[in-house]
């Protein structure tokens, strides 16, 4: 096992996702866990875990960037909720065989494109609603405009 101080010196310098699937794998494994591990399970734990998350800032109502106002306690406690949605994610997308920050970096290419910065800067409108607000339409536009997402780089819908 790593000291205190070796693990806090590794976390410095940042954790890859391949390193996060390969510990989440071993920790698995060394438990007999895989046969539990199938994608159904995994999707349903990790629901589980942004449910646990989503009660951290329940009745906070708006909350500045930072958490200033937050105790270190509180802080603490959603850096482990917060963990807990990574990790299941991590195993979720090694068990479907998803190599999830290509996946990632795919998305925010099409996102990108779907969400031209001319179009959706500084706005939280539906991108359909901007579409429509803008005289701009070009026939030559290399974008697609859908009516049913919300404007986000982290357009999950598709």
């Amino acid at each position: 096992m790593k000291g205190q101080a070796e693990n806090e010196a590794e976390g410095s310098k940042g954790v890859n996702l391949e390193e996060l699937k390969n510990k989440m794998a071993d920790f698995a494994e060394e438990r007999d866990w895989d046969q539990f591990h199938t994608p159904r399970n995994l999707l349903l734990a990790l629901v589980g875990e942004v449910g646990e998350l989503s009660e951290i800032f329940q009745w906070k109502g708006e909350v500045p960037r930072g958490l200033p106002d937050w105790e270190e306690k509180e802080k603490q406690h959603l850096g482990e909720e917060l963990s807990d949605v990574l990790l299941y994610l991590v195993r979720l997308s090694d068990i479907c065989g998803i190599d999830l920050g290509k996946a990632a970096l795919r998305k925010l290419e099409l996102n990108a494109i779907k969400y031209p910065a001319s179009l959706c800067k500084g706005s939280s409108k539906k991108l359909a609603l901007l579409n429509k607000s803008t005289t701009t339409t070009s026939t030559n536009s290399n974008f697609y405009i859908s009516s049913d997402n919300e404007n986000g780089a982290t357009d999950g819908g598709e």
